[in-house]
């Protein structure tokens, strides 16, 4: 079987897009926005795991400043490399986050920004209870999405195809909420990626707690 045929589809897509992914979203402001709202729940040094690290800018990079230990875990070698390049106070994996055994209560913290698209609905109910199952009791869990009720879409993201799957707005939360999570506060805005031919896109960010 051919090496491309082997890899998960989002492992593709972000093979392909690189450093480029990064100058196209790492300044969304309501992401920084989560990042500063996550920051001011955790304890001193909390061990914290973001899912689908990408190049590790903003996320890994903002919270490993601030002096947590970081464990990101992305399904694209090319991105754990950049990340381990740019951010080495952080650790990176190169792993499918669906099969990496996950210790109950180990975290204090995950973040999981826009990572789950590519993913089935049952792998994201599904996963999103490994996470909240992962986070020690009264942890926190940011959560990042664009909201639409599709399945399976056939989309073109940043030049690359990909097969998009999501919740409308209520239906998220609903899920978060099913997976043991407590949806503190709720998040909608738009915005453009620095990207040729990028238009505005619906984003919602969700602080939960378990």
């Amino acid at each position: 079987m051919p090496y491309e045929d082997q890899r998960p589809p989002a492992a593709v897509v972000f093979d392909a897009l690189g450093a480029d992914y990064e100058r196209a979203f790492a300044h969304a402001p309501a992401h920084l926005d989560a990042l500063r709202w996550l920051a001011g729940q955790v304890p001193p040094g909390a061990r914290i795991l973001d899912v689908g690290s990408g190049t590790g800018r903003p996320t890994a990079a903002v919270l490993a400043e601030a002096g947590h230990s970081v464990l990101g875990v992305d399904v694209s070698p090319v991105m754990v490399d950049i990340a381990a390049r740019q951010v080495p106070g952080a650790e990176f994996h190169h792993a499918d986050i669906r099969e990496l055994p996950l210790e109950e209560g180990s975290f204090d913290a995950v973040c999981v920004f826009f990572s789950l698209l590519q993913m089935s609905r049952a792998e994201q109910s599904a996963l999103l209870r490994r996470l909240a199952r992962a986070l020690r009791p009264g942890g926190h869990l940011v959560l990042a999405t664009v909201p639409a009720d599709v399945e399976d879409l056939e989309i073109v993201f940043m030049g690359q195809p990909v097969r998009a799957t999501s919740f409308a707005e209520d239906a998220f939360a609903a899920l978060a909420e099913e997976a043991g999570l407590t949806v503190l506060e709720r998040h909608s805005t738009v915005f453009t990626p620095d990207h040729p031919g990028a238009g505005p896109e619906p984003h919602l960010f969700l602080y939960c707690r378990r």
